[in-house]
């Protein structure tokens, strides 16, 4: 949770205008957008676009809130508010040691939602609250008086009670450890759903990349989500994590979304690994440290939804509806002042020089959630989508009735980008309705133009909505597909059925393209002569006799193994993390009959974040992603059956993923 401050009354609201682009502004040159209807992403569910609204906050619950949340399409409304969540006591609306605004108690926040037409997420208080308490709350939400809260969270964040040597999450537990949070989730679990067995629990995880994450702390069994995965995992339903990337600038700030697509896979991969299920993730608190209130926190905002709900996020949550400034600069032109809040909270800084607009005026991250729910609504599939220009990022939707929306930002602060698009999948009409947010507007301007092409004003937020040149009724998509019996060379895709007299083509993505592996009436494909130690994300379409496809179906992603049997193998290990650096630990092993003698090991980082800072028993050299060790005087021979060691300090700056395939002297090794 971030710094925030007491909301002031309501005053009157700054009256909306539209800002219209300068007419002159320079286009760049022409860039290329493509968008594959048929590479099908993650379908958005009913709660993606989410905010938190706090106890702190004197409006929460307000009609005026409420509408300005149903305005810009808020689906969820998390509460009590961030770290707060473990020092209130909902049944006497009381939190010990902060500040309880009146009028804020949960049914005056369900009033809102309601009102809002937003599902609610309530986080439980672990730090302060016990079991009782938080089945309590159950009860009377979903048993007295039938509000059906569906997702509960368990604590907030509780990684930050000390136990990693920085402490701001309230913790009354004997213990701080993730042990102990994960004995008590299962048992928070337990009396909860005994009340109410639809609900769905979360538990707080660390982001992948993120701090504390990769750090073992002494006592521990291993990271934060290693114990509290392999205790909690069983009795959990969703997992939680929180991310507030930062930055200096424009460019620095609104590059971060590449850290996404990593670390949901990571969440998801350590699920399945210690929890042994398949465990969906929520992102319940987000926010940018650049430009908070002006352009460039929309372009991150609309850039990070679209990207989290790409890898099936299930709701992501601007932390927060109201915050309060703490400094003013000018970003991009216009007034910043570094406020966390969706809306303004009509407050001033402490020398009382600069005051912010009146309470709940709008800033610029506001309507990027609203441009956000128009492109993506409930039930829609997210299309894969690129552009020439990495200064244009584009995300696409497949819409629930047959249509496509197309989102184009541009991060130019200076240039307009004329953009031309080309589709596959999908025949759009030659008009679109065209939603445009631009840098200090007050609302988004809604024009007409075509489906081919468009001129994004700098520093702009543009939708395309279109419709199908013909409206086709097409067969059902099939379901998530499974990949099974994976090898190094091999894997089987299976799905299940959908209806009679239909052939299925199985799809790989690449980019924006697709490769059709083959086509069967059946239910399962084995595709042969895969590259070792390589992911790969399948798509299965249905195409019936008159030859209409379906849409695609959800993506099924797995990795391809090293090869069983090699004249090597390697054991690559991360044995001391302190959350931005480690020292790795790598074993080769001469699995041949005769002996190595003069070797070099490479491997290539999965990011390009990831750096070899020194090295030793070897010499380490980098060139971008590509990592070599070299043997020196001491480790050159190595007989058959014989292992040595070499090792290296590690640096990241986001997700830390190991590499996959290690070659020596140009053969792949094996992976142990």
């Amino acid at each position: 949770m971030r710094t925030r401050s007491t909301v002031l009354p309501v005053l009157a609201m700054v009256a909306a205008s539209i800002l219209v682009p300068d007419a002159g502004a320079d286009a760049a040159p022409g860039v290329s957008v493509t968008v594959n209807a048929r590479a099908g992403l993650e379908t958005v569910s009913d709660t993606a676009v989410g905010a938190n609204h706090a106890i702190w906050d004197t409006t929460l619950g307000t009609p005026e809130v409420a509408d300005l949340m149903k305005g810009a399409g808020v689906q969820a409304l998390r509460y009590p508010g961030g770290s707060y969540s473990d020092i209130y006591h909902w049944r006497d609306h009381t939190a010990p040691g902060g500040y309880v605004a009146p009028n804020t108690d949960f049914d005056h926040f369900m009033a809102g939602a309601q009102r809002a037409g937003a599902k609610p997420i309530v986080t439980a208080n672990y730090g302060t609250g016990t079991p009782q308490e938080a089945a309590d709350w159950v009860r009377y939400a979903n048993v007295e008086k039938h509000y059906g809260v569906k997702y509960w969270e368990i604590g907030n964040e509780i990684y930050g009670n000390g136990h990693y040597g920085s402490g701001w999450e309230a913790d009354d537990h004997p213990e701080k450890t993730p042990a102990e949070y994960a004995t008590y989730v299962r048992q928070y679990a337990e009396a909860m759903k005994a009340v109410d067995p639809t609900i769905k629990i979360g538990v707080v995880l660390t982001t992948p990349g993120e701090w504390p994450d990769g750090i073992v702390a002494a006592g521990d069994a291993g990271t934060w989500n290693q114990v509290v995965l392999s205790i909690a995992g069983p009795v959990v339903d969703f997992g939680i994590v929180h991310w507030y990337p930062t930055g200096t600038n424009g460019p620095e700030s609104l590059s971060k979304t590449n850290r996404v697509a990593d670390f949901v896979r990571m969440a998801r991969e350590q699920a399945t690994r210690y929890a042994h299920k398949d465990l969906p993730i929520s992102l319940t608190e987000v926010n940018t440290s650049y430009g908070m209130n002006t352009q460039p926190g929309a372009l991150f905002a609309a850039d990070a939804y679209a990207t989290l709900l790409e890898n099936g996020v299930f709701t992501v949550d601007w932390w927060n509806v109201h915050n309060g400034p703490t400094s003013y600069s000018t970003v991009a032109g216009q007034p910043d002042y570094a406020d966390f809040g969706l809306l303004s909270s009509a407050q001033c800084l402490a020398d009382g020089t600069t005051c912010e607009p009146g309470l709940n005026t709008p800033f610029a991250p506001y309507y990027a959630l609203a441009m956000t729910s128009k492109f993506a609504g409930p039930g829609d599939q997210l299309v894969q989508a690129a552009a020439s220009d990495p200064l244009v990022k584009v995300h696409a939707t497949r819409k629930r009735d047959g249509g496509l929306a197309v989102l184009l930002l541009n991060q130019d602060p200076d240039a307009a980008k004329t953009v031309a698009l080309d589709y596959a999948g999908f025949t759009p009409a030659a008009s679109a309705q065209v939603l445009t947010y631009t840098n200090g507007a007050k609302s988004i301007a809604t024009t007409t133009g075509t489906s081919a092409a468009t001129t994004l004003p700098p520093y702009s937020l543009t939708t395309l909505v279109l419709r199908p040149k013909t409206a086709t009724a097409l067969p059902a998509a099939p379901a998530r597909p499974t990949a099974s019996a994976v090898t190094d060379r091999e894997a089987t895709i299976s799905w299940t059925p959908t209806i009679p007299g239909v052939k299925y083509e199985i799809h790989r993505q690449v980019g924006t393209t697709t490769q059709q592996w083959g086509e069967t009436t059946g239910t399962s494909f084995t595709v042969h002569n895969l590259t070792p130690a390589t992911r790969y994300t399948v798509n299965v379409v249905a195409r019936d006799s008159a030859g209409r496809v379906s849409w695609s179906s959800p993506p099924v992603t797995f990795t391809t193994a090293t090869p069983a049997a090699s004249t090597c193998a390697v054991a690559f290990a991360d044995v001391n993390d302190w959350g931005n650096g480690y020292v790795g630990s790598v074993d080769i092993t001469n699995t041949g009959t005769t002996p190595v003698d003069t070797w070099a090991l490479t491997f290539e980082w999965p990011t390009t974040w990831q750096q070899v800072s020194s090295g030793w028993s070897g010499t380490w050299t980098q060139t971008g992603t590509t990592v070599q060790v070299a043997s020196n005087a001491d480790n050159r021979v190595i007989a058959p059956g014989a292992t040595t060691n070499t090792g290296f300090v590690g640096a990241y700056q986001g997700p830390n993923a190991p590499p996959t395939a290690f070659r020596l002297n140009g053969t792949l090794c094996t992976t142990r």
